[in-house]
Protein backbone atom coordinates (compact mmCIF):
# COMPACT_ATOMS: atom_id res chain seq x y z
CA UNK A 1 0.00 0.00 0.00
CA UNK A 2 1.21 3.52 -0.79
CA UNK A 3 1.98 5.85 2.09
CA UNK A 4 0.69 9.44 2.01
CA UNK A 5 3.45 12.06 2.04
CA UNK A 6 6.17 9.60 1.03
CA UNK A 7 8.38 9.97 -2.04
CA UNK A 8 8.84 7.13 -4.54
CA UNK A 9 11.48 6.87 -7.29
CA UNK A 10 12.03 4.86 -10.49
CA UNK A 11 15.31 2.94 -10.65
CA UNK A 12 15.42 3.27 -14.46
CA UNK A 13 14.72 6.94 -15.19
CA UNK A 14 14.99 8.40 -11.64
CA UNK A 15 11.53 9.99 -11.86
CA UNK A 16 10.22 10.85 -8.39
CA UNK A 17 6.62 11.21 -7.22
CA UNK A 18 4.97 12.06 -3.90
CA UNK A 19 1.91 10.13 -2.78
CA UNK A 20 -0.97 12.50 -1.98
CA UNK A 21 -3.82 9.99 -1.52
CA UNK A 22 -3.88 6.62 0.23
CA UNK A 23 -4.95 3.70 -1.91
CA UNK A 24 -4.51 0.09 -2.93
CA UNK A 25 -1.85 -1.02 -5.39
CA UNK A 26 1.68 0.13 -6.02
CA UNK A 27 3.28 2.86 -8.12
CA UNK A 28 5.04 1.51 -11.21
CA UNK A 29 7.28 3.02 -13.88
CA UNK A 30 8.78 1.18 -16.88
CA UNK A 31 6.84 -1.91 -15.77
CA UNK A 32 8.64 -2.14 -12.42
CA UNK A 33 7.53 -1.10 -8.92
CA UNK A 34 8.82 2.26 -7.72
CA UNK A 35 11.00 2.24 -4.58
CA UNK A 36 10.31 4.24 -1.43
CA UNK A 37 12.94 6.97 -1.00
CA UNK A 38 14.57 7.03 2.44
CA UNK A 39 15.94 10.10 4.17
CA UNK A 40 19.65 10.78 3.81
CA UNK A 41 21.55 10.97 7.11
CA UNK A 42 22.73 14.44 8.07
CA UNK A 43 26.48 14.98 8.38
CA UNK A 44 27.82 15.25 11.91
CA UNK A 45 28.66 18.71 13.20
CA UNK A 46 31.72 17.77 15.24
Amino acid sequence: MNEVGKRYTCATCETQIICVKKGEGQFTCHGAPMALVTAKPLPSSD
